[in-house]
């Protein structure tokens, strides 16, 4: 043990750049880490510092030793930032931010399924499409979508989506049903105001790129109004997989054009980098990851 403690003064010695510095640090006086660094020479027979007045150097053998003992005191670093974790009782606020659309779908349900495992965890979510920065505006956790790059973000996959044409019955067998994408020029759509490109659809079959103008009377930035207008018959969406499970799997939408390709999302649970998350964090975090996990399976049996 000795041994290793001296080892990682060493490694506090040339990161500070002085015995005054370093000792400060450690908690002791520059006697006791001069006597530290001249033990350590003698028990390896080397010399590892060219000491000046002015600046210290390292010798061969002392360039040889550092990155060994520099990887000392990350270990030791972890391991005190792991026990820290384990101390920190499942207690106190988390705070998230979410797309609308996904927070009303999910969050409700899925939030309150947690709170009765972690009872005394608080979780405050925001709704919101905009983009956050989680670390200036104090959150612990997001959900992204499209490709993260933000250096200063962790990001795990949660969920990929894709959009899916659909409509009601009701209004299928009033209207009826396009065949490909170029008869949804004849029908009304229900358009995503969100989106400059909204009176253009895009499809792919076979590496082929379609593009067809619709056209519809109404149109909305909210994904859920939008689910509401085709349950009612008011149109033809374009919506993402995730908000219609239920509505796929008890007939009240149809899926169209299912022989063509339509966009992809991937989303992400992401968290300013930091060296580690508190408890509550942590085991929020995982527990998302494992629940997307499950419902993006039981979106695939659809």
């Amino acid at each position: 043990m000795s041994e290793m403690d001296d080892l990682a003064a060493f490694a506090v010695l040339i990161d500070a750049g002085s015995f005054t510095v370093a000792a400060e640090r450690l908690g002791c006086s520059k006697g006791q880490l001069s006597k530290r660094i001249s033990q350590l020479e003698a028990r390896f027979s080397v010399v590892l510092l060219h000491r000046t007045t002015r600046k210290l150097s390292l010798t061969a053998a002392g360039a040889a030793l550092l990155p060994q003992a520099q990887v000392l005191v990350v270990q030791v670093e972890r391991a005190r930032q792991a026990l820290a974790r384990l101390k920190d009782d499942l207690v106190g606020a988390v705070r998230m931010t979410v797309p609308v659309s996904l927070g009303e779908t999910f969050f409700d349900g899925l939030l309150l399924e947690f709170s009765k495992h972690y009872p005394q965890v608080q979780i405050e979510l925001e709704l919101n499409n905009s983009y956050r920065d989680l670390a200036r505006d104090g959150f612990d956790l997001g959900v992204r979508s499209g490709a993260i790059e933000n250096e200063r973000l962790v990001a795990k996959p949660l969920l990929a989506w894709h959009e899916v044409t659909c409509a009601s019955p009701a209004y299928l067998e009033q209207y009826g049903e396009p065949g490909t994408p170029a008869d949804l020029a004849a029908h009304t759509c229900l358009l995503n105001s969100h989106y400059s490109g909204r009176e253009e659809w895009l499809y792919h079959q076979q590496h082929e790129l379609l593009r067809v103008r619709v056209s519809g009377t109404f149109a909305s930035n909210h994904y859920n109004l939008l689910k509401k207008a085709a349950l009612v018959g008011a149109g033809i969406a374009r919506l993402p997989s995730y908000l219609l499970p239920t509505e796929l799997a008890d007939g009240r939408l149809r899926w169209l054009l299912r022989d063509y390709q339509t966009r992809s999302m991937p989303m992400y649970l992401v968290h300013p980098y930091q060296g580690g998350l508190p408890r509550r964090t942590q085991v929020l975090a995982d527990y998302l990851v494992d629940w997307f996990k499950r419902s993006g399976e039981a979106l695939d049996r659809l």
